[in-house]
């Protein structure tokens, strides 16, 4: 495949966009009493699909942390009153995470402060959006994915 101009200016805009989207994000966790990591801690338990809550190690796996990292940021989440351990009730080995009410609190508030940001992000890149597109099918995979 052969680039055009067109195509890395989208891809400058884009990675651009993205950038200025975590760093923004980053900000908005702060200004709530919050760490980026600890943000995404919360966000990841309460979009978790299994409303018992996620375990550890899938919390590890959201945030694309070692096991013992993630074990540390939850032990320190805890410790500020934004989630809590409850065991599981059809198997007590497992150790599932739960927001607090004060955790969710913060994650709703800067949740919602996102969801406006990613509107306005969204009007102002359309062209770089455009040029995540295939124009052909990439090893034999098909372009609608």
């Amino acid at each position: 495949m052969r680039l055009r101009d067109a195509d890395y200016e989208d891809l400058l805009t884009l990675r651009t966009g993205l950038r200025r989207l975590l760093r923004w994000s980053e900000q908005q966790s702060e200004a709530a009493g919050l760490t980026p990591a600890q943000h995404q801690l919360l966000l990841a338990i309460r979009g978790h699909s299994d409303r018992r809550g996620p375990t550890v190690g899938e919390v590890a796996d959201y945030l694309l942390l070692r096991h013992h990292s993630a074990v540390g940021l939850v032990d320190r989440a805890d410790a500020a009153g934004l989630v809590t351990r409850v065991r599981d009730p059809g198997d007590h080995r497992i150790v599932r995470l739960r927001l607090t009410p004060a955790g969710t609190k913060r994650l709703e508030a800067l949740s919602a402060q996102h969801l406006e940001e990613l509107e306005r992000l969204a009007l102002r890149l359309p062209n770089a959006w455009r040029g995540l597109m295939p124009r052909q099918p990439l090893h034999g995979l098909d372009s609608r994915l």
